[in-house]
């Protein structure tokens, strides 16, 4: 038998709530799925299918980037990376009306790489396509980034709780993934002490997931300010995955929208794209930027280039068709924060005054957090919930600790969530005696 890399050797036992999951659907039982993160089967608003034959094919990458920048010949000036990208010439310039046209470019096609800096700089920030880099995903960002910043044997530090996926993402490049706690007396915000601690003599860089999936805690500008500090003095990357921040369901003074275009001090890279931002995750098209001082962040763009340039990975009719897949966005994005707003509240009024149970604070995201008694605990209380025809996430499942937790979407449409509560209070609330 042919030997396998241990890091491909996850564990393939089903837990106790998938099996319980597909032992309903082999019995044709009905389920309320309050699991479900899916945008695209919860009944949101969906773009045009004919955007992705529009837009128009770029002429030969050589013409739009300056050599440093489209090229692969090593490290570049700062003058060369700074700047947006030049803008794409007109029909006169000899361009074509097909997505068929194929110029591979390891950062991805100039127009769309401009499509997403004004995105970015919507927000606030000063944002130059040449600091943009076009991915097929975030997991694939992710694995870009640590090539860049690892070594096997190096180790990047992840929020807990969190979604459990740099934790594969780093075991599949033979980096370590160590937790730093969020503290849920900070109602899961961050503490730069607690990412201090938790760093060693091979911690490269530092993940920020802003806001926390699922926590919906969105980073602010005093932890911002210390977490900077900690990677500057200790010569660390910072990530900040920003997939949820245009979902935020309030106003908070001080709350940081993006990374992406601030002045700090160490190097820095945020995460986002089509999945989230305009609910598509089928288009498989993300993105990252770069920035922090400006000898780091072009040494990390010039050795990105050759890592990206060895996938192109990103399919041109979703690269033509980003300007007006990003016009789509806010208002899928109006629909979402209406549904999530509308269940969370829901939620709220169904809790019984005197509960055993709450519903935990949070300002954003796709998400709500439930604190629950230890006793019966996260994983009993799951599977009493699919025998009652609901399907809910436990919060081990996001390395919740220091008490009991249950995760719910709040994607479904109103007639699923509305129709999963009963049973849902019903088993958080049994009758006393």
């Amino acid at each position: 038998m042919s030997r396998f890399s241990l890091r491909t050797a996850f564990p393939r036992t089903p837990n106790p709530l998938s099996q319980a999951v597909a032992e309903r659907h082999a019995r044709g039982l009905p389920l309320l799925d309050l699991a479900e993160t899916n945008p695209t089967r919860v009944g949101l608003p969906l773009p045009d299918a004919a955007l992705l034959l529009a837009g128009v094919a770029p002429p030969p990458a050589s013409s739009l980037l300056p050599e440093s920048v489209a090229g692969r010949g090593g490290p570049t000036s700062a003058a060369a990376r700074d700047g947006a990208l030049p803008a794409r010439p007109g029909k006169a310039g000899g361009s074509t009306s097909s997505p068929f046209h194929y110029a591979p470019e390891p950062f991805g096609l100039p127009s769309a790489r401009q499509a997403v800096a004004t995105h970015l700089s919507q927000r606030g920030a000063s944002v130059e396509a040449a600091h943009v880099v076009l991915g097929a995903s975030t997991s694939e960002a992710y694995g870009w980034l640590l090539k860049l910043l690892c070594d096997p044997g190096d180790n990047v530090l992840v929020p807990a709780p969190g979604y459990p996926l740099v934790d594969v993402l780093a075991r599949l490049e033979g980096v370590h993934a160590r937790s730093y706690r969020l503290p849920a007396v900070h109602g899961f915000g961050l503490d730069a002490g607690q990412v201090e601690a938790a760093l060693d003599a091979r911690t490269r860089a530092v993940l920020v997931v802003n806001p926390g999936n699922p926590t919906g805690h969105f980073l602010h500008e005093d932890e911002l300010h210390a977490l900077s500090d900690v990677c500057a003095r200790h010569g660390l990357a910072l990530i900040s995955d920003e997939v949820f921040s245009d979902f935020a369901w309030d106003a908070e003074a001080g709350r940081v929208p993006s990374v992406a275009g601030r002045p700090l001090p160490c190097l820095t890279f945020s995460l986002s794209g089509l999945s989230k931002v305009a609910g598509l995750p089928g288009l498989k098209l993300a993105w990252l930027h770069a920035g922090g001082p400006a000898h780091a962040r072009d040494e990390a763009l010039a050795r990105l280039e050759d890592v990206t340039d060895a996938a192109l990975s990103v399919a041109t009719p979703v690269q033509l068709a980003l300007p007006a897949l990003l016009a789509h966005a806010p208002r899928f994005q109006q629909a979402l924060l209406e549904r999530v707003k509308e269940n969370r509240e829901r939620l709220l009024r169904a809790r019984p005054a005197d509960a055993s149970w709450d519903v935990v604070p949070a300002h954003g995201g796709w998400s709500a957090v439930l604190r629950i008694p230890h006793h019966p605990g996260e994983e009993a209380t799951c599977l009493r919930l699919l025998e009652e025809g609901v399907r809910v996430q436990p919060g081990y499942f996001y390395d919740f600790g220091g008490g009991a937790y249950l995760v719910l979407s709040l994607l479904p449409t109103p007639e699923v969530f509305t129709a999963a509560l009963a049973p849902l209070v019903r088993v958080l609330s049994p009758p006393a005696g």
